[in-house]
């Protein structure tokens, strides 16, 4: 059954919020069951941490799979998986500031400026604030045309998350090259030549299937 384009638009958002809220709702299960194992803090810095990369590299690859693929309904996506991947970086910065430092002003200073990890991480943290601070349609009008070159900033909050997971991690580096990897493809996805090229493969694609299907049928 070929579902419509508007049922198609309302699964894919009750699927990106169901998707996105899941995995903090396993972390407060796990957190009350005492299931987070020997360092918790650390689990949960791990955990907010990789998901929010994970929903922030999902927001960002809503256009370039548009642009590949033509798949138009994934674009509406791209706000709530964004704000979702901010809600996850705010709550592992709140483990960061709280749980791990006591909300000593102090020991996070020093954290902040003698830690490279912590210095990337909060770096990405002020770019993506007043990017989600800017989601709303309100903020779209007063900011008009400067509200795109706002938001690509995204991008450099992407790259800057993909090296505080990097810097984080000990020898286990091959997630945040995969990351960085997908981060690069989308990046390269965006470059308007590149896009130029992805769009004239597309035509002649469709122009050979076009002809292909009437001697099919």
């Amino acid at each position: 059954m070929k579902l419509n384009r508007k049922t198609t638009a309302r699964l894919l958002t009750i699927v990106t919020h169901v998707g996105s809220l899941l995995p903090l709702a396993l972390l407060l299960w796990a957190f009350f069951q005492d299931q987070l194992g020997a360092d918790p803090i650390r689990e949960m810095t791990l955990r907010t941490g990789k998901t929010a990369i994970i929903l922030l590299t999902l927001s960002l690859a809503c256009t370039p799979l548009n642009i590949w693929f033509g798949w138009k309904q994934l674009l509406p996506l791209r706000k709530p998986l964004g704000l979702y991947a901010f809600l996850y970086v705010s709550v592992h910065l709140l483990i960061f500031v709280w749980l791990d430092y006591g909300l000593s002003w102090a020991l996070i200073q020093e954290a902040i400026f003698e830690k490279y990890y912590a210095l990337v991480g909060f770096a990405a943290f002020l770019i993506l604030l007043p990017l989600a601070a800017t989601s709303t349609k309100w903020a779209m009008r007063k900011l008009g045309k400067k509200w795109k070159p706002l938001h690509k900033w995204v991008y450099l909050a992407g790259i800057l998350a993909v090296l505080h997971y990097f810097l984080l991690v000990k020898n286990t580096y091959a997630q945040p090259v995969v990351f960085g990897t997908i981060l690069a493809l989308l990046l390269l996805t965006r470059i308007t030549a590149v896009k130029k090229r992805i769009g004239s493969w597309r035509r002649k694609l469709s122009s050979r299937m076009s002809r292909v299907s009437p001697k099919a049928s």
